[in-house]
């Protein structure tokens, strides 16, 4: 198959091609692109039968470049560093990833799914995997002991972090507990209208009833989390500004 490798770190493509080279395979590449707009121009030129795509490119995603692309028929192997997106497309059975650092074994398996899925079937699963990454903001994937749970970060009350393990808490009083820490989920919750008012909690300012001046945020099931006086300034701005709006 003729293959394109859309990828925005060099070291990674490089990485790609030394594994394609152990595994022997027929797949030859004809092409390296690290943004959109590069890509578009070399599958129009040279229409490939298989793209190894990134999710994340330098002038938007992979999924900028297959919307500009959908005349062509070509299949994908998605390369992500981001293990929720990987579980959500396992969780639909969707199309094939592999996970940044490539591994061979992966590679290798990935390449006979390919081969066999049509490229009709792929495209209908892509479309689903796009719904889900352009959701991404609004749900989290919990990897947990014996299952994944998702979680919709509208109905997620507040998380509690203690020890290395965070318990999040929703609003119908279901609560789950994964063994890793606050930090590793600040930032996506940080962007859905979550704040830290304590190294030890996040709280969703949707369902935050009233501060009051001792330094607790009083929520509307009547948990109470407290302010540390670190992060009071912060977190007043937020929660007074999130209201304004």
């Amino acid at each position: 198959m003729k293959a394109i490798i859309v990828e925005d770190k060099a070291y990674i493509r490089k990485g790609l091609l030394n594994l394609l080279d152990l595994l022997e395979t027929e797949t030859q590449i004809i092409g390296e692109c690290e943004s959109v707009k590069d890509a578009v121009i070399v599958a129009n030129a040279c229409k490939p039968q298989l793209i190894f795509l990134d999710i994340n490119l330098t002038d938007g995603t992979g999924f900028d470049f297959i919307d500009q692309t959908e005349h062509l028929n070509y299949k994908i192997i998605f390369i992500t560093a981001y293990e929720e997106f990987a579980l959500q497309a396992l969780k639909i059975g969707a199309v094939d990833y592999l996970l940044k650092p490539v591994d061979v074994d992966e590679l290798q398996i990935a390449l006979k799914k390919v081969h066999a899925l049509p490229i009709s079937e792929q495209k209908k699963q892509i479309q689903t995997v796009k719904k889900i990454w352009n959701n991404e903001g609004s749900q989290l994937i919990l990897s947990l002991h014996d299952s994944f749970q998702v979680i919709d970060l509208n109905e997620l009350l507040f998380c509690e972090t203690d020890k290395g393990y965070t318990t999040f808490y929703c609003s119908d009083g279901k609560k789950y507990m994964v063994s890793k820490t606050l930090k590793e989920f600040e930032e996506q919750l940080s962007n859905a209208n979550f704040t830290r008012p304590h190294q030890s909690f996040m709280v969703n300012l949707k369902f935050i009833d009233k501060y009051d001046k001792s330094g607790q945020i009083h929520l509307k099931n009547g948990k109470k989390i407290p302010v540390s006086s670190r992060k009071k300034e912060s977190f007043l701005s937020t929660f007074l500004n999130w209201n304004k709006s």
